[in-house]
């Protein structure tokens, strides 16, 4: 009985040492890794909208140095916006599979205050190459959009977005 009382009290202790012996092999994170992986998501996502583009060659897309594309579908001869105006305006938000995820309610308009708001970055963008009254297309990538973690609600981490947008006043 000693015997096996002894052999099992052996078994615990060395089964039970720090452990460094069975973890997986330790992965070393540095600046270098992050930033290939980083430059591999975003030629990814670039397929990703190329692809979508593909399906929608109507559009005369432009393109920042950011990122954003964007098609002012509908031009006018309005004020253009600027930086700490108050826009308003309607829209509607999808991911690249068309999937609605936001939209303006009926008969009303969402607001914000131009590059101080907290909003997509790529919206604030977008609306800075408009005038009242005009429509457009804004395909904002994922670091304009919500990134690495989504919005945590209809936005998956890492999405595109594609915005029809309305600039319907500014104050």
């Amino acid at each position: 009985m000693k015997l096996i009382l002894g052999f099992l009290a052996a078994f615990v202790l060395f089964s039970c040492g720090n452990g460094e012996e069975n973890d997986p092999k330790k992965v070393e994170w540095n600046s270098e890794k992050s930033t290939t992986m980083n430059k591999n998501l975003a030629v990814e996502e670039q397929l990703q909208i190329k692809l979508y583009l593909e399906r929608h060659k109507d559009w005369k897309m432009k393109s920042s140095g950011t990122g954003l594309q964007y098609y002012i579908y509908e031009e006018t001869e309005g004020d253009s916006a600027l930086i700490g105006q108050v826009a308003q305006v309607e829209l509607k938000i999808s991911l690249l599979d068309d999937t609605e995820v936001y939209k303006t309610a009926e008969d009303e308009v969402n607001e914000f205050v131009i590059d101080r708001t907290d909003i997509e970055s790529g919206i604030h963008e977008g609306i800075k190459k408009m005038k009242v009254g005009e429509k457009a297309k804004l395909i904002i990538p994922s670091h304009l959009a919500h990134g690495l973690i989504g919005d945590l609600d209809k936005v998956p981490p890492l999405s595109v977005l594609i915005v029809d947008i309305h600039l319907v006043k500014l104050k």
